[in-house]
């Protein structure tokens, strides 16, 4: 079972907190954005998160809260935007109509590329650049949904009070890497490479980063045969996997 809550903070600040990602890797993105002027979309939650995203000159941001926003999108719960995700649910905005045309069309497709990167087909995977960034935004909302499953569900809660202070680096061998910086058994997730870490999973090349985030492989099977690395505290190690396997209920 999975609860919808912690599910709309995966999919919030994991789903479309990669869209800032996307516009830096792919050039497409960007060219989606063709607003002159900043354009900011709220995204308000009843009973659960609340963050804006900047639109502007082919590149977008994520931040916290929703207070200053040119069009807000409230949702009266978190199964109302968790339908947002998944297409079963048109929000209704409670402030700028005017900008209705941009929800429609730049924002859409702009969602849309983004689901062909996180879900892409065998087709498009046979692209190497195409795998390489379908695989590094992979790697960014694995790490991100391992932070909000830690610090929302109360399966990750648990093993979040046993996991002690400091940061764990997850990285692709010569590729991206996320660092989870964990204070007081709360869990964030930044997009880069940490200079100092207490542990770090390491996938050895790209290939298997993909194989495991898709689940075509199973992660005690590569690190039996050398395809992921562990170093550092062992007892941190436990328990980030213990929440990656509640991750992989999430984004199933």
């Amino acid at each position: 079972m999975i609860d919808q809550k912690t599910l709309a903070y995966i999919n919030l600040y994991g789903i479309l907190g990669a869209l800032e990602n996307l516009c830096e890797l792919v050039p497409e993105a960007g060219e989606l954005l063709t607003n002159k002027k900043p354009l900011t979309i709220g995204f308000d939650v009843k009973g659960g998160p609340a963050a804006s995203i900047t639109f502007y000159n082919g590149r977008c941001k994520m931040t916290d809260g929703c207070g200053k926003c040119d069009v807000k999108l409230p949702f009266g719960s978190p199964e109302k935007f968790n339908g947002l995700i998944d297409g079963t649910t048109t929000p209704i905005p409670s402030k700028g109509y005017l900008h209705i045309g941009f929800l429609l069309k730049s924002f859409t497709a702009l969602t849309d590329l983004l689901s062909k990167y996180l879900q892409p087909s065998e087709e498009d995977l046979k692209d190497p650049d195409f795998f390489n960034i379908s695989t590094t935004l992979t790697l960014y909302v694995v790490g991100v949904a391992l932070a909000q499953v830690a610090n929302q569900d109360e399966i990750g809660k648990f093993s979040a009070s046993n996991t002690p202070d400091g940061s764990v680096m997850l990285d692709i061998k010569g590729g991206p890497a996320v660092e989870l910086v964990i204070k007081n058994h709360h869990f964030i997730c930044l997009k880069k490479r940490p200079e100092k870490y207490r542990a770090s999973m390491t996938f050895v090349d790209v290939e298997t980063a993909n194989a495991l985030f898709n689940g075509t492989i199973n992660a005690l099977a590569a690190l039996g045969v050398g395809k992921v690395e562990m170093h550092g505290m062992s007892n941190m190690l436990d328990n980030v996997n213990r929440i990656l396997d509640r991750v992989s209920l999430y984004l199933a």
